[in-house]
């Protein structure tokens, strides 16, 4: 996601208030930064936008389109943004439908605060970028083995429309502990932006 860490940051180790996922409070944990994901979704061929993520947090895995939030950014425009850089499609803050929450603790003391949203309406062509090779996937064949490990636990809940928030702890790209909450999906609310405040 957007630009990558440095090698030389230091984020503090002794700061871990939990050994388990579960244990993560999102009301009263802060992350060191918040980011966000885009899923482009063609409902005509059942495909989802996906990307080779080529610089930054991830670098070599494959994604959604998505990045760092940046100062007075809300997390809808941050993802009409990212889509328009990462693979130059435009899509609208106001069809987004907000998908569910991500929170990400690494055992290095760095964090992030993700929001994942998916849209239906976009205009353009997807385009590769410095950032990214974008490709459509089938929905029903994500190739979850080349993704963040998080990955197959709660995107399958966003493409069957169910609201989530997972918790994860990871070392490196390797998950050690996660736990998810998940909602029933409302019946007939696939595609209806859900704003929640984001």
């Amino acid at each position: 996601m957007g630009k990558s860490r440095s090698n030389t940051e230091s984020y503090d180790t002794k700061c871990l208030p939990f050994e388990q996922a579960r244990e993560l409070e999102p009301e009263s944990w802060r992350a060191v930064e918040e980011a966000v994901l885009c899923f482009v979704r063609d409902r005509k061929t059942g495909r989802v936008l996906l990307i080779h993520k080529k610089t930054g947090l991830g670098a070599g895995l494959i994604n959604g389109p998505g990045g760092r939030i940046e100062p007075g950014e809300t997390p809808r425009e941050a993802a009409v943004r990212e889509t328009r850089e990462e693979v130059k499609l435009d899509v609208r803050a106001g069809e987004l439908r907000h998908a569910g929450d991500l929170f990400f603790q690494f055992t290095d003391g760095y964090s992030i605060r993700g929001y994942v949203f998916d849209t239906w309406a976009w205009t353009g062509e997807p385009a590769e970028t410095v950032e990214a090779a974008p490709f459509w996937c089938d929905e029903k064949a994500i190739p979850y083995e080349d993704m963040w490990k998080d990955d197959s636990w709660w995107l399958p809940h966003m493409l069957a429309g169910r609201p989530f928030r997972g918790r994860f702890i990871f070392d490196g790209q390797s998950m050690m502990s996660m736990s998810m909450d998940v909602e029933s999906a409302p019946e007939g609310s696939e595609g209806i932006p859900r704003n929640g405040g984001v």
